[in-house]
């Protein structure tokens, strides 16, 4: 893929992009997700962002929402990627990397002729997102890392500790998020969480709820 120029500012980024809806798929800011494409339509949509600015919005269905099993009602707020990796399969599907751009609101959805979704958004509220690492002192790592060993054990699971360590908090929170097990509106929550220190609050939230859930016990008042 040739060099393209990156988006550093909402004045930078398109203001109509294709959509990708997928429920449980949280694309944050500097993020990288991983996709497996294979429906003609989003294929289709792979090609022509790869011949214009790689740009597709990952945006969830709402799940109280009306529409079509092909076209569910979405959110307002998704979050842009640009494809940062891609290969072919011998099978006809595309492996494409998605690294996080910008939030994005919906304008409005476009009527189209192509088989895939495209919207018309807007970037203006979510200007910080171009900003790496912001409010990143505000977080309480300790709470974060705290909430993560409970779920870690809880679940007899293996981490990477020492990478973990390493980690800024910008990406251990957003990382954290976007592999977190939750459902839509928990995702959608995290997504539109005002900035990094709230969607770390979410998201240790969001776990400790479900840690309670699991074990079957109440919460207790202190």
């Amino acid at each position: 893929m040739s060099p393209q120029p990156s988006c550093k500012s909402p004045a930078d980024c398109p203001a109509v992009i294709p959509v990708f809806p997928l429920p449980g798929a949280l694309l944050l800011p500097r993020g990288q997700m991983p996709l497996n494409i294979f429906e003609p339509r989003y294929l289709a949509m792979v090609d022509d962002a790869l011949r214009s600015d790689r740009i597709i919005g990952m945006i969830q269905p709402d799940a109280d929402g009306a529409g079509s099993p092909l076209a569910p009602r979405l959110y307002r707020v998704g979050c842009a990627g640009r494809i940062s990796q891609f290969a072919e399969t011998g099978d006809g599907r595309y492996l494409v990397s998605l690294t996080g751009v910008s939030r994005f609101r919906v304008e409005s959805e476009l009527s189209v002729t192509t088989a895939y979704r495209r919207c018309l958004v807007s970037y203006d509220a979510f200007a910080q997102d171009f900003e790496a690492r912001a409010g990143e002192e505000a977080v309480d790592r300790e709470s974060v890392l705290q909430t993560l060993r409970n779920f870690v054990d809880a679940n007899e699971l293996q981490v990477d500790w020492a990478g973990i360590d390493e980690a800024s908090n910008e990406a251990l929170v957003n990382a954290l998020c976007m592999m977190s097990p939750f459902g839509v509106r928990e995702k959608q929550a995290m997504l539109e969480a005002p900035d990094l220190k709230t969607r770390a609050e979410v998201l240790v939230a969001v776990t400790e709820m479900e840690l309670v859930r699991a074990s079957g016990s109440e919460p207790t008042l202190q």
